[in-house]
């Protein structure tokens, strides 16, 4: 048995905003409440290889692992997988946007395994998951729609 999450969000926003702040790798750090940093090891068209490193948990070790993101900005959609897998045996990653009504819908979906010796299962991270995207998407979504709200108040260029 595998872990699954599926988590979604409505962003007051247009979908080629959305889509390009929330794939600004380099800004994920000020996007996300949980990254430190992000060093982007290779860039080939559309790939991303990265090291993301989170902040220190509660008990002070930091977590940090090579990821690769792949981005189609026609469909508006984004495969990534860890590279290194640290405590699974993988971790495969789908975010797609939408336009929907004035804004864009936001998809997260996570298809992942622990290993047997992790010190967490399936049903444990699922859990992790889910609460840490809601939270995180919550955040990401109020700082889209302060730029987007930005945007609009700025004079338009003749």
């Amino acid at each position: 048995m595998a872990g699954h999450t599926e988590n979604s969000i409505w962003i007051d926003a247009d979908i080629d905003l959305v889509w390009t702040i929330t794939n600004s790798l380099a800004d994920w750090p000020d996007l996300f409440t949980e990254y430190a940093s992000v060093e982007i090891l290779e860039h080939h068209d559309q790939t991303f290889r990265f090291r993301l490193t989170m902040h220190p948990d509660a008990n002070g070790k930091v977590w940090s692992w090579v990821s690769e993101r792949t981005l189609d900005p026609e469909k508006h959609q984004v495969r990534a997988r860890r590279v290194e897998p640290g405590p699974f045996e993988f971790m495969n990653i789908e975010w797609t946007y939408e336009p929907e009504g004035t804004g864009t819908r936001m998809h997260w979906t996570q298809d992942f395994h622990m290993r047997p010796d992790a010190p967490v299962d399936d049903e444990w991270m699922t859990n992790n998951i889910n609460n840490n995207t809601r939270r995180e998407m919550s955040v990401i979504r109020d700082k889209v729609e302060l730029a987007a709200r930005s945007a609009k108040a700025l004079p338009q260029q003749v």
